[in-house]
């Protein structure tokens, strides 16, 4: 008999665990993916699978050896899936082992020779090992295999930067710009060349059109304000300054040089806010604490620019500028013996100079050398030491001003869906991710009078931003199981237990107990929208997931036909509840049924005219029918409304200037 359980146990319908597991992990569910994929590896630890899909929710959650780990087990018990090479090599990156990641991808292309991802981040590891031959030779074999995929032109300028070819740079730049006008990464490659080559007002105009493309990228705005900079326009550099800390507030070098530009436009105290901010990221950043004591002196704070200086001449104990000016503080604060001693310094310096007698170490000497042959130039290298050029602009080195066109390395869970897409549906739920900027708060009188009766465990929430579960979340849900299947067995008619059942089922990813929840709630009540609201939400999701992994069952229009009748129902039952009207909308869209989408957005719109989600998919949809400029008009009013993204689309629908 102990036999016959341990072999039950072992049957515990894997199966349906592991398709639970992987809606988890679909749905960006890390925490609860993992607690899943760990009940099937604990029934049958001989299986692959739970493994590998194990490691990618832990790349996801940034666990890197963990994922490594599972991978390793996932390779030694089926050493021929190319996903376990894949996300093992990505895992290998994030912990800087390339010779090992260089290893997964060779073997993984062995069975898979002409997979993108592959390729792309085998390219990736060789040139972050400066290996740029062989990263040449990966990105001909890619070029092969998807002679339009631009990622490959922009890593070869890449590369070609590197090796100080900027001729091939421009080429492959250039050639970006030609297959994708729309990719802001081409445009702001070219202008990091031209940057290098001193064609501020050129680099100045392809910014332009990267940030048109792709308003949120920090990076263009500090390369803009360089080419502002050097065309004299300090004002627009200062903007861009501004602009790029709004979206980066931890940028080094936005803090770093509106600091500088603050101090030459006299604005002594931000300035000082600016460098403060710098040395709580690069305590030891000496030019920096330079350039505050400078400031402090200027604002009166004569103790606090001594003490800066100190620190800079400890660190640098040749820096005759330094003792020059602590002398001059010293003197205004009455330490004569002081100031003595630092001009006796600065004189000494000067006298073995004349004399030839300056036996500064051999990195000083080199620091100098640099400095006198770079005299005019206006900026500084980040990796550039040299305490006299403190006043120099900071720009990244020249491996770093094009590094993000490379270091995304691909191979996410979920790759990001770079493409226009709808917002998602709206679904009952007690968790919600904050937004920084769309702060509405979505209500109806039915959810209100549910959450009164205090039976629900949470207050239900009305969103299309669904929060993943923490593993507290995970656990407390699990156990409101048990205690709400009591609830229903001691009083079976009662839809409403039903109901918050089908939630617990539907927050830890059970969707098909979910569903029978719910049913069973409508055939206790009829009336109850919210079941057939949530039935809808989840019988979609279950067609998104099969669509998405490939189902050998494949997804009909019938299929979303029976959500739509979902959705009728409870606005027969609800005409008020604009939330069905916006997801039948979306059912509608995925049925290519563009004209029944528009209808149920103008209704959620009439009943809720600041509805933003409405617009901008109805703005979307616009768009799909080829009606352009009523499209815009509607994101127009979306990003009005508090979504960002409306903007990005509204680029991307416009014409790019030449």
């Amino acid at each position: 008999m102990l036999l016959v359980s341990v072999s039950l146990n072992a049957q515990i319908n894997t199966e349906r665990v592991m398709t639970i597991a992987r809606n988890a992990l679909y749905f960006e569910d890390y925490v609860l993916s993992i607690q899943y994929f760990n009940q099937v590896i604990n029934a049958k630890p001989y299986l692959f699978e739970p493994y590998f899909f194990r490691g990618l929710a832990k790349i996801n959650l940034e666990d890197y050896q963990g994922a490594e780990d599972d991978c390793d087990i996932a390779i030694q018990k089926n050493p021929f899936v190319v996903g376990a090479y894949q996300v093992r090599g990505l895992a290998r990156i994030r912990q800087d082992k390339f010779d090992e990641a260089i290893e997964d991808y060779r073997t993984a292309l062995k069975y898979d020779p002409e997979n993108l991802v592959l390729w792309h981040n085998l390219t990736l590891c060789h040139i972050q090992k400066k290996d740029y031959p062989a990263a040449n030779d990966d990105l001909a074999q890619l070029i092969k295999v998807a002679p339009r995929y631009t990622r490959a032109y922009l890593m070869r300028g890449e590369v070609a930067l590197r090796q100080n070819d900027t001729i091939q740079a421009l080429k492959d730049f250039e050639r970006v710009i030609e297959m994708d006008r729309y990719d802001p990464d081409g445009w702001s490659a070219r202008a990091v060349v031209r940057l290098q080559q001193g064609e501020y007002k050129l680099a100045e105009e392809d910014l332009n059109q990267s940030i048109y493309l792709s308003v949120r990228n920090a990076g263009n705005y500090i390369n803009r304000a360089l080419a502002r900079y050097h065309q004299n326009n300090l004002r627009g550099a200062m903007s861009d300054y501004d602009l790029a800390l709004d979206i980066d507030p931890n940028n080094f070098l936005g803090h770093y040089n509106r600091g500088l530009l603050r101090a030459q436009v006299g604005d002594d105290n931000r300035a000082i806010e600016d460098f403060d901010f710098v040395l709580e990221m690069e305590p030891d950043n000496m030019m920096a604490t330079y350039n505050r004591a400078l400031l402090r002196e200027q604002t009166g704070d004569l103790r606090g620019a001594i003490a800066d200086i100190s620190r800079v001449l400890e660190a640098y104990p040749r820096f005759e500028a330094g003792y020059y000016r602590r002398a001059a503080i010293r003197r205004r604060v009455g330490d004569k013996k002081g100031a003595d001693e630092d001009e006796f310094k600065v004189m000494k310096m000067q006298l073995d100079r004349r004399n030839g007698a300056d036996k500064a170490n051999p990195q000083d000497d080199q620091n100098q050398e640099e400095e006198e042959a770079n005299d005019e130039s206006k900026t500084r290298k980040k990796s550039n030491r040299n305490m006299n050029n403190y006043r120099k602009i900071v720009v990244a080195d020249d491996t770093e001003m094009s590094q993000k066109y490379t270091s995304d390395y691909r191979g996410r869970v979920q790759d990001r869906n770079v493409l226009v897409k709808l917002e998602p549906f709206f679904a009952l739920t007690y968790y919600e991710k904050m937004s920084e900027v769309k702060k509405s708060v979505h209500t109806h009188r039915m959810i209100d009078e549910l959450n009164q009766t205090k039976l629900f465990p949470r207050l239900l929430k009305i969103t299309n931003m669904e929060a993943p579960l923490t593993a507290e979340q995970v656990n407390f849900h699990f156990a409101l199981i048990d205690t709400h299947t009591s609830d229903i067995v001691a009083n079976e008619q009662h839809a409403i237990k039903r109901f918050i059942r089908g939630m617990d089922f539907y927050l830890v990813q059970d969707f098909a107990n979910a569903v029978d929840d719910y049913t069973q709630a409508i055939l206790l009540d009829e009336h109850f929208f919210p079941a057939y609201f949530m039935r809808a939400l989840v019988r979609c999701k279950q067609l998104e997931y099969r669509k998405a992994e490939g189902d050998n069952q494949e997804v009909k229009a019938v299929d979303y036909e029976i959500v739509k009748k979902d959705l009728d129902q409870v606005i027969q039952l609800a005409p008020d509840f604009v939330y069905a009207y916006f997801n039948r909308g979306n059912v509608m869209a995925s049925l290519k049924d563009y004209r029944g989408a528009l209808a149920d957005y103008d209704k959620a719109i009439e009943l809720s005219p600041a509805f933003a989600e409405a617009y901008y998919n109805r703005g979307l949809t616009h768009i799909y029918l080829g009606n352009n400029k009523q499209g815009i008009k509607d994101l127009s009013k979306a990003g009005e409304l508090g979504i960002v993204a409306a903007y990005n689309v509204i680029k991307r629908f416009t014409f790019v200037r030449e």
